[in-house]
Parts: C-alpha cells; structure tokens; sequence
C-alpha cells in the first residue's frame, strides 16, 4: 500500500481501462468520414457495414466502450448511430466536443443516458456527472459500468463492514453510502479506496453544493455519508484526518458578505495578524475578531487613529465611553441575527468588550507589534457603573418544575423521543440516536451537573465505583447496593480533568448504553488533540451540542407538561447546572461552598458563586436557627432613678441600676462586664439590704423596664444548674479584673459562696 504522504499528493489517477492513447483522437473530420456521416446521417436505422468501414476511427472506440460497458447488443448499434449522427450533426469527432455539447447529447437521449455518460467519461475525460439530468442511484451504475461491477461490490463491502461495525443500519444508510462512495471514485477516475484523497471527497462536496437540485437544504456543511465515508478512510489509513461535519466559519459570514468591510485597513491586518497568532481557543478568537472588527468601523466612522499602533489613553478613554453607550446592532455588519436589536447592550457584554480589548492591545505591546504608549489593563478597565451591575444571578429552575423535568427524564419511552420529517411528504422517523444513548445522556444531563461540552466529550468507561467488588459492565454482576458512583469528567474551558460522585443512576444508565455500544473507532478530542473512544459516539458521529437544547428538552417539557419557558427565560441545559448546584447547596445537610467548587469543577469560588443561589427557606431557616430571640429569654430588670437624671446628679452618682435579685449592679456597661452574676463584691456592686436599696425602692416614680442582655452559655449554666455550675464560673473569673480594676484573687475573695445550713446560694457572695 502506497504512503499516505504519497496518496495525499495525489491529483487524478493514470486508471484507463481502454487506453484511449491507441487511438486516434483528431477532432477534425476528413473528407471521407464527412461525407459519410452526411450521406448516412438522416437514416434511423442500425449502421451499415459501408459506414462502418469508413467512420472505423470514429465507431471503433465506441464499439469498444460498448463492450466495456457491456451494453445489451440489440441496442448497441442504435446508440452507435445516434453518437455518429451526432458527429455528423456538429462537423467534427466526439473527441473535440465541449462540456455544454456532451450535455446535450446524453440529456437528449433519455433512455441510455448511463451508458452515453460512460462514453463521455471514459474517452473525453467528462467530469460534469451532476449537471446532467438523471437520477442519484444512476451513480452506482454508472460506477458499475466504468469500474466494473466485481471491482465496485468489493470496494462497497469494505466500506460496509466497517460502518456496521460501528453500528451504522438501516435503509438509508444502505442507500446513501454506495452512492456517496461511487460518486467520490468517479470524481478521483479510479475504482480503489486507496487512491482516494481529502481533494476527491471536497470536490464531491463543491459539486454537490453547485447542483441547483441538491442546494436546497444542504447548506454548508458535507453530506453525514461523505463525512462517515471520510471516516472509514481514515480508518483505513488512507487520508489523515476525516471531513469536519460542520463547517467552521457559518455560510452567512463566509460568503454573502466581506467581514472586514468598512473597516480601516490598518485596523483590519492587526485583527487579522492577532486571530491568526492568539493561542485562544477557536470559537474565542472568532467571537473576539468579530468584536474588534466592530470597534474598527467605530473607529473608522468617527475618524480616530486607524491603527493601533498610534493609539493613546485618550483614544482608549473614548472607545470606553462609547462600550459604555453601546446598544445591540451598533456597528456590526449584518444586524438580523442580532438578538434584542437597538436595546442597551447587557452589562456583560460591556465588560467582555472591554476585556477583548484589553487583551487585544496588551497582546500586540507584548509581541512588539505596536509601541507602548499606555497599560492596557488600567486604560480599558471595567468601569465601577458596569461592574456593579454584574452580579451573580442563577437561572435556577423552580423547584415544581425541576421535579417534573426528572419525572420526564426517568420515565420516558421510545414513542416520546423527536423525530424527524424524510424526503417524502408527511414521512417521518425516530431520531438516528439508540434509545439507551438518549436515556444515558438525559440521566447524565440531570443529574451530574455538568455542561454541555463536557457531556459529548465524556470517554468510555469514565464510571467506576467505590467497592472493589461493585461490578462492571462486563461482569453483569449486580452491584452493591451501597456502592458509590463516580464520574470521570474530562478536561473543562477552567480546569483538569476530574472525578465527582454522582447518583448511582447516572452510573446504571452509562452502564445499559456501555453494554449495547458497538464498536467505534477514535475519533479526536477538539480540546485535547487526544484520539479517544467517546461515549455517547453513534454511527461515528458525537451527540450534537444542540441536540439537548433543541430536541430533548422540548421533548421532557411535552411529557411533563410544563411550558418550555418560565419567569428566568428559556429551560436549557446549562440552567439544570445551576439548579442543582442550589440543590445541593440549600440541603438539610448542605454542601459547603469549597465542595461544591470542586463538584462543580471551577477554578476559583468567585466562579461557584454564579450558579448557587440561596432559597428563602433555607434563609428562613439559619434565621431561626441563629437564636436571635432564644438567646435573650433571659432579662434582667433594670431600675432607672430619673430624679437622679433630672438634677443633674447623674455625673457623679449612680444612676442606673441592673437588678441582680440579690442586689444592684451600677455599672453603666453591665452586658460587657465579664463578672456579669457573679459580681465578686467589686466597688459597682449595692447590695440590697442597704438603706439606699430601701429607698430606691420606696420610690413611686421609678420605671422598670426590661434590657435584653445576651447570657452567655457559662452564665446560663450557672444560673439554672445551680452550685455546682456556678462554683466553676467564679473560680475561671478569679484572675478577670473586675470593672473597678482589682481581681477577686487580688480582693482576698477567691472563696465567694459562703452557704449556711438552709440557705440559698447567693449569686454574689
């Protein structure tokens, strides 16, 4: 087998099975074939031998591609006639016929238009096989006529057995995949796969996109069987690497108009250089470029520096206004795929046009490209009156419709998944996708909390379990029933690849779609450059990303009867991230906020704080539970001697006196003094069989009101558990000074409960 190095630099094959080179191949007719052709030429029937004879250049291949072609010999002679009437008709050889006249003769003769095909194909090197007027399974044939039919069967059985091993079924696929593989050989004039190249199945793709017929509905993007025919070659180690199924850059943007239109020129090559050079993710650097190229007709209108390169903090300090007064539409180059069109534009898109710009400029200073003349960071800076209005807000789903949504997702049935409309009118079948994939991923997408992205990238086998003697999809062991499941989850736009507990239904669902997986082969990771074997890969091809979006949850919304859009917006797959983040964050035993960085896989818990919101219940809850009120059951009656306030003797007297029940305490501060109930004698404290105690409380006037004093637990403890609890209190306040600055030791009391036989402990004394 030729190397693929050799089979890529392959232009058109040197394949010919009637070695046209022996023949003579002058356009010109003589003198005795034109007169001839002229005399014969009206006659409807077969030839004569005297014709024969004397057009014997022009019959003789003919004759021989009939015999190639192994066309029927009761019609041969008619068809022979009918080319050299042609010949006649035109003035020279089918040799020196052009396309546009080649196309006339096989569309004007209906019923052998294959075999004149061949003949146009075969001796006059035709190509145009998709302007002419036939139908597509006419391509096998024709292949069967060119090739031969033993030589196509044993190319087709190839490619077929390896698309049934990856689990491509079914009529269409039968139908479609010998037409797409007889029309790549055609286009490359060879009848082996070997000598197929990525050029032969492109200018399959380009033909098919000039056919008017075929325009229709096709887009910009190959056919799924020319991309699984891509596949097997791959397979076969015969191109490198397969077609992409979608086309990067969409048809729209690529062809119907100039991106950098009405944009400075200079602006535009320092965009151009940055995109070809930013090690930025693909998709990043588009949406980036596409930002920049709108700032450049800004800038192109409002007549500022054209390049960046002479770009000043005046320049940037204008280009920071203008994003601040931005509205959705401004400045770009096709409006009507612009969402919210002439509204203001989101705080959020603000900031990331300015960080946009920041890393445009800071990129250019750092490869020399433009001088320093200002730092990017602090001259593109987010203003205070954007950043304020970006805060977290989680798109949670109502907890009522989350639950229905899980309904749907564990009960669904076969009859519920979308289907899609076929050629004919009213046709309609199931989706391509096996019913154990679409469960496998529904449970996944409901239960893991992870993104879209990270779903149609996970790998075969990313599910194992905690118990060594948990079983495996290969063992067909029951598990155990306490077994954990965990996930492997593959590298993220912000961070490594990880491993999270899941519920073991995710791991039960993964395991029926392992078991009923066929074979697939490899295919490479867009984040990594890794070939790896995907998970959720069906006939070659990963679960689109917006599948999820755009069928099965529309689908589970019909099952569970819920509307498709609620008060946040549309349900999509990436709110069901941050439905179960606040889950799991609002639970009776709630997940920390560090843990759920790592469940969710965020590099910082600035990130986490997106996707968690807190419900008012749970608020309500901590709010109780906090004891605002519990802690304050405890009062303490505080007597006020407002005569005192009244003259002026609140300066130098007590005025304020805490009822202990044993006596008074005058300290102003007595809910942060550290004696609080056991006051240790200090110089505060009035005892209450003094004679001013009997006087305060002879006073008719005075006001009782009840402060709210905070206790705390030592002091509650020794205030309900009595002696015991109280005799630890004091000898932990022993060496605590008192508020008039000596401590108890120091006083001489350290021993302060005296009992007598039937008395109460005092809480002073």
């Amino acid at each position: 087998m030729r190397s693929v190095k050799r089979r890529q630099g392959l232009q058109a094959s040197n394949w010919s099975p009637l070695g046209i080179d022996r023949y003579d191949r002058n356009p010109t007719l003589t003198f005795t074939e034109a007169r001839a052709l002229t005399k014969h030429g009206h006659e409807h029937h077969p030839a004569k031998a005297s014709l024969h004879d004397k057009v014997r250049r022009l019959s003789k291949p003919i004759e021989d591609l009939f015999n190639h072609t192994k066309l029927r010999h009761a019609v041969r002679p008619f068809l022979v006639l009918y080319l050299l009437r042609e010949t006649s008709r035109r003035g020279r050889s089918f040799w020196g016929w052009t396309t546009e006249e080649w196309i006339e003769t096989i569309n004007n003769h209906p019923p052998q238009q294959h075999h004149l095909i061949a003949a146009a194909y075969l001796l006059c090197g035709f190509t145009e096989l998709d302007t002419v007027g036939w139908r597509h399974p006419l391509y096998v044939n024709l292949a069967q006529k060119v090739f031969g039919q033993n030589c196509v069967e044993e190319t087709l059985g190839r490619v077929r057995t390896l698309l049934v091993e990856w689990g491509y079924s079914g009529k269409a696929t039968m139908r479609h995949i010998p037409r797409t593989v007889c029309e790549a050989l055609l286009a490359n004039r060879s009848p082996h796969l070997e000598d197929l190249t990525i050029e032969a199945l492109k200018a399959v793709e380009e033909s098919r996109k000039r056919n008017k017929k075929r325009q229709k509905g096709t887009g910009s993007r190959p056919s799924v069987w020319l991309v699984a025919v891509s596949r097997v070659l791959t397979k076969l180690g015969v191109i490198r690497e397969p077609l992409c199924p979608f086309t990067k850059t969409p048809a729209w943007k690529a062809e119907k108009c100039e991106l950098a239109e009405n944009v400075p020129t200079e602006w535009a090559n320092l965009c151009r250089f940055w995109f070809d050079t930013s090690t930025l993710c693909l998709n990043s650097r588009r949406r980036s470029y596409y930002v920049l190229l709108n700032i450049g007709r800004w800038v192109g209108h409002e007549h500022l520096e054209t390049s960046p390169a002479r770009w000043t903090r005046a320049s940037a300090a204008e280009c920071v206004a203008m994003v601040t007064r931005i509205r959705s539409g401004d400045w770009t180059k096709v409006t009507r795929s612009v969402r919210n069109l002439g509204q203001p534009m989101a705080a959020n898109t603000k900031a990331a046009t300015l960080s946009i710009l920041r890393r445009f400029f800071r990129d250019l200073q750092e490869w020399e490209v433009i001088p320093r003349r200002f730092h990017p960071l602090q001259a593109f800076a987010t203003p205070k009156t954007i950043v304020v209005q970006i805060g977290p807000k989680p798109r949670v789903i109502a907890d009522d419709v989350w639950a229905k949504l899980l309904w749907a997702g564990l009960n669904f049935t076969a009859d519920d998944l979308p289907r899609m409309g076929g050629y004919g009118r009213g046709v309609r079948w199931r989706t391509h996708y096996r019913f154990e994939l679409i469960r496998a991923f529904v449970v996944t997408w409901l239960f893991a909390g992870l993104r879209i992205n990270e779903i149609t990238r996970l790998r075969l086998g990313c599910v194992r379990w905690q118990h060594v003697d948990a079983a495996t999809p290969k063992t067909e062991q029951p598990l155990h029933r306490d077994a954990i499941c965990f996930l492997e989850v593959p590298v993220n736009k912000t961070g490594r690849a990880f491993t999270k507990p899941v519920d073991r239904l995710v791991g039960e669902a993964i395991a029926a779609w392992e078991k009923v997986r066929p074979p697939q082969s490899k295919l490479t990771d867009s984040k990594t450059g890794e070939l790896v074997d995907f998970l959720f890969l069906h006939e070659m091809r990963r679960v689109s990303l917006r599948y999820l979006d755009g069928s099965i949850i529309p689908m589970l919304c019909r099952k569970a009867g819920i509307p498709i859009n609620d008060v946040r917006g549309r349900i999509t797959s990436h709110r069901a991230r941050s439905t179960i983040a606040s889950q799991l964050f609002n639970a009776k035993e709630p997940m920390t906020l560090f843990e759920l960085q790592d469940w969710l896989g965020h590099s910082s818990p600035e990130a986490t704080q997106h996707y968690v919101k807190t419900t008012p219940t749970k608020l309500a809850k901590s709010y109780a539970d906090a004891g605002y009120f519990a802690r304050n059951l405890r009062a303490i009656e505080v007597l006020i001697d407002q005569e005192s306030v009244r003259n002026g003797r609140a300066a130098t007297e007590p005025w304020k006196f805490y009822d202990l029940g044993h006596g008074y305490c005058t300290y102003d501060f007595f809910d942060q003094c550290p004696h609080r109930m056991a006051c240790a004698k200090c110089s505060f404290y009035l005892p209450k069989d003094s004679t001013k105690a009997q006087l305060l409380e002879a006073k008719a006037n005075l006001l009782r009101l009840r402060q709210d004093i905070p206790l705390a637990d030592a002091e509650l403890s020794a205030v309900e558990d009595g002696l015991t609890a109280y005799e630890q209190l004091l000898a932990k306040l022993a060496d605590v000074p008192t508020p008039a600055g000596p401590t108890p030791r120091q006083l001489g009391r350290e021993h302060l409960v005296q009992l007598q036989v039937g008395e109460q402990p005092s809480l002073c004394d």
